[in-house]
């Protein structure tokens, strides 16, 4: 019986998911080949078929020499029984429509070479007009005439598209997978300094390199400059998202680089070193840098190609989060609690608030995030529009996972359609995930319970915020979910296994401004925390 319930819950949630989308595929086909063109339509005049086996065929007939707002100088005869294919202008898009059908026709095609925008009337038009009525850009057509010549077959359908597709899901595991393994790696660095230290190393390979945040003074610093080069993006935009791609090159090669040469060590790779003139080279490091060089430079050369650019910018950019949870180490739970309820009240304010102080209504975070120019498809309620002609790229700052949406045939057609989750979404709740990683160390947790406890919480998170955009149908500052669970479960572990002092404290050892070297509390004599041991 709950089985049943679950299923009848799931189904309806799935189809009240579905939803009718004013893009649509126009399928035009000869006996040797087939192609798939963007049109955008109303379902308020004769709806399409869901799907391309119940599409009917027609056949296709070039009219665009004229608009036809009437009859006159068209062959009836050319016309009976097929699919036409006209010219925008000089008439509404229903009296179109009412000649069309006059003359016998099956569908009625408008070529256009001004932006698609969805076809409307009056309501008193739509019931008049009984066939099916779509626009597409006129260089399509020009396109299909050359690959098909005469006797091209049309179809047009409307696949239905859900809100819940499955680049939401690899999303979330990007994210999860970007978050365990970057305090992971942390928790493994820390174990290796402390392994150093303890036996005479000095400074280890894992530790070369690693920044404390231990000052709340220095974390209100940092959330400030945040908050003023975001503002700085809003207004000088055009000028500093080319500076930031350049930095983003930089550091996400570097950050790469990182992550194949700690790969590399794991698995046991030698070096190969050799020298020259006395100074010594490694042929792994060299290899690495140039292929870590070369995929940052394909990037920043076709950062603007959506179709398949969107796989290098999420690698780089996991590299970037990895080495940055690496990097940067928050040195106790206070500075945890400060820093993340700072980038909480940041994240809200520049996404809800914001909106209201600017011109477009469009929040300055949103603006920075896709760029100024970032709507090649705008929507507005029911109406949408599509760029005739292909559009000069916007600039986007590189600073969000993107995985196109696979279920949106139809809008993908007519421009691509991304889930996007930024890189602060992971980097933020990563930062508290990799302290917990380096505080199972301190405590010698076997188990690892802080670092498990805090993945499954971001997990959590990361669920409730995807579950809210949907039902919403609004982008989520995720940072308003993500920082409660982790914060909070972090908390309740450390308040259930009595060691809340130890984890608010933090590190056994205090960090200053001019050296790295771990100082022990007096009396200490090993590098444990006072407290149960896992």
């Amino acid at each position: 019986m709950d089985r049943a319930v679950k299923i009848v819950l799931f189904s309806v949630i799935f189809l009240a998911s579905q939803i009718n989308c004013q893009e649509a595929i126009l399928r035009i086909s000869n006996e040797n080949t087939e192609r798939d063109y963007c049109i955008v339509h109303n379902h308020s005049w004769t709806p399409l078929s869901e799907t391309l086996d119940a599409a009917l065929q027609y056949p296709l007939v070039n009219l665009t020499s004229t608009v036809l707002c009437n009859t006159s100088g068209v062959n009836p005869d050319l016309v009976n029984g097929k699919a036409v294919v006209v010219m925008r202008g000089d008439c509404d898009f229903s009296q179109k429509a009412r000649v069309a059908q006059s003359l016998n026709a099956t569908a009625l095609l408008i070529a256009s070479n001004k932006a698609l925008t969805t076809p409307t009337a009056n309501d008193s038009e739509y019931a008049k007009v009984h066939i099916p009525l779509a626009l597409m850009r006129y260089r399509d057509f020009l396109e299909a005439q050359q690959v098909f010549g005469d006797g091209m077959q049309a179809k047009l359908y409307a696949p239905p598209n859900s809100k819940i597709d499955a680049s939401i899901a690899v999303m979330l595991l990007i994210a999860i997978v970007t978050i365990a393994l970057g305090g992971y790696w942390s928790g493994t660095c820390e174990r290796d300094r402390l392994n150093g230290v303890s036996g005479g190393g000095g400074e280890s390979k894992a530790d070369s390199g690693e920044l404390f945040l231990y000052s709340p003074l220095k974390v209100v610093f940092f959330v400030a400059l945040m908050c003023g080069m975001l503002v700085l993006m809003y207004f000088f935009y055009n000028v500093l998202v080319y500076v930031i791609i350049v930095i983003f090159c930089l550091a996400s090669a570097s950050a790469l680089f990182s992550c194949f040469d700690a790969v590399l060590d794991l698995v046991g790779c030698g070096t190969g070193s050799f020298s020259i003139r006395n100074h010594n080279f490694s042929v792994r490091s060299i290899i690495l840098a140039a292929v870590c060089i070369t995929i940052a430079v394909v990037w920043g050369v076709y950062r603007n190609e959506d179709r398949w650019i969107w796989i290098l910018q999420d690698l780089l950019g996991v590299a970037f989060c990895l080495n940055f949870m690496k990097t940067i180490s928050l040195s106790n739970f206070k500075i945890c609690v400060i820093l993340l309820s700072l980038l909480l009240l940041y994240d809200v304010f520049f996404v809800f608030i914001t909106p209201f102080f600017t011109k477009n209504g469009v929040s300055i975070m949103v603006q920075v995030a896709l760029g100024p120019d970032a709507s090649g498809e705008k929507t507005q309620g029911n109406m949408v529009e599509v760029p005739a002609e292909p559009q000069a790229p916007s600039e986007k700052l590189p600073v969000v996972m993107r995985v196109p949406r696979f279920s949106a045939w139809a809008q993908n057609l007519c421009m691509m359609q991304f889930s996007i989750l930024g890189y602060g979404d992971i980097i933020v709740p990563g930062l508290l995930v990799a302290y917990c990683s380096r505080f199972d160390v301190w405590i010698n947790s076997r188990r690892k319970v802080y670092f498990v406890s805090c993945c499954i919480a971001y997990f959590l998170g990361m669920i409730l915020t995807f579950a809210v955009m949907l039902l919403s149908g609004m982008g989520q500052p995720a940072l308003l979910y993500l920082v409660p669970f982790t914060l909070i479960t972090c908390a309740v572990v450390a308040a259930c296994r009595g060691e809340m002092r130890q984890f608010w404290a933090g590190t056994t050892y205090e960090v200053l401004d001019s050296s790295r070297e771990p100082l022990l509390p007096e009396g200490r004599t090993d590098y444990s925390v006072k407290g149960e041991k896992c």
